[in-house]
């Protein structure tokens, strides 16, 4: 394991290839750090890590994630608080000095993946706060083609003023209208299941504004349904006083996450070498090649890049070369 850093509500752990954050759970540390409750970062997921003056004797280590790179930041779309920012590590203004060699240390890992998005060096973002993803690759930074960082896992639910909204955690998300919260054109509508399939992303807007709700964008009519206030679309729940950061956006990050996915081509896996009538390739036979490529198929599996029918078909044709 690599070098550990306690932070305030938070720990960082240096892997050789990510960077490993732990929350803390007490009763002030922020809500959305006890849900996450641990997070895996690839380096190749990082843009630059910062070390700025925080507030009231405190100094911040700040890992700035790639535009697309983590589906969290991606449906926070910028409207998250600073104290809840997952990146942002406090510590004591005593320990600056450790923090720079963690940062110096942290960069160094970044710089030394070729092609990684810390390889170039920015130092321009020191004393940067961070940036919104989906800005197109600020600073130089090219975006992620897809999400590197696991999403929070499924399934999940929260409540919102008119209705309840819940995810199995691969492939259906339901609204169920509540009887006082709810408008008349979404009793009309009726209570409404969306296939992930059938979704080409989300839009959240935090509950901490007077205005928050979490809409999902159908992939025909989508342009349509934008126009429609929230409170009378179908396709969205309004947060009202209810649906909670924590509970919202983990549940957003989870469905755009699984649509992405579900966007991607499946990766094939790779098909045996033909091998001379009667007899098999070394590899075919060896069980600890099959095990990996197993592993490797069930890895893509639970990142939704495989369906459920493509997974056992795939495992009935590995075991099947034993």
């Amino acid at each position: 394991m690599g070098d550990v850093l306690a932070g305030i509500h938070a720990t960082w752990e240096l892997e050789s290839d990510a960077l490993v954050i732990r929350f803390d759970r007490g009763i002030r540390t922020p809500k959305l750090f006890g849900a996450l409750r641990e997070r895996r970062v690839p380096h190749e997921a990082l843009a630059s890590v910062t070390l700025t003056p925080g507030k009231r004797g405190t100094v911040v280590l700040h890992a700035v994630p790639r535009p697309g790179a983590d589906p969290l930041m991606e449906a926070a779309a910028g409207q998250l608080k600073e104290g809840s920012d997952p990146y942002r590590l406090v510590l004591p203004a005593e320990r600056e000095t450790l923090a720079e060699h963690y940062r110096d240390e942290l960069r160094a890992l970044l710089a030394s993946r070729p092609g990684a998005a810390g390889a170039a060096g920015y130092d321009g973002y020191e004393g940067h706060e961070g940036f919104a993803p989906g800005d197109g690759g600020a600073g130089g930074v090219a975006p992620a083609d897809r999400f590197l960082v696991a999403p929070p896992p499924g399934p999940q639910s929260f409540k919102a003023y008119d209705g309840k909204a819940s995810f199995d955690g691969t492939s259906e998300v339901a609204f169920r209208w509540s009887w006082t919260g709810a408008s008349s054109e979404k009793w009309k509508a009726g209570d409404q299941v969306f296939s992930v399939r059938d979704l080409c992303g989300v839009e959240w807007r935090s509950p901490d504004g007077v205005d928050g709700y979490l809409r999902l964008v159908p992939r025909d009519g989508g342009s349509r349904s934008l126009d429609v206030q929230p409170d009378q679309d179908p396709a969205c729940v309004v947060f009202g006083r209810y649906g909670p950061v924590y509970e919202s956006l983990t549940f957003a990050a989870a469905v755009l996450a699984a649509i992405r996915g579900k966007d991607r081509v499946p990766v094939p896996v790779p098909v045996p070498v033909a091998v001379p009538a009667g007899g098999r390739g070394a590899e075919s036979r060896d069980p600890g090649a099959v095990a990996e490529r197993i592993r490797h198929l069930g890895e893509l599996h639970r990142a939704g890049l495989v369906t459920d029918a493509e997974f056992s078909a795939k495992k009935a044709e590995l075991l099947a070369e034993l």
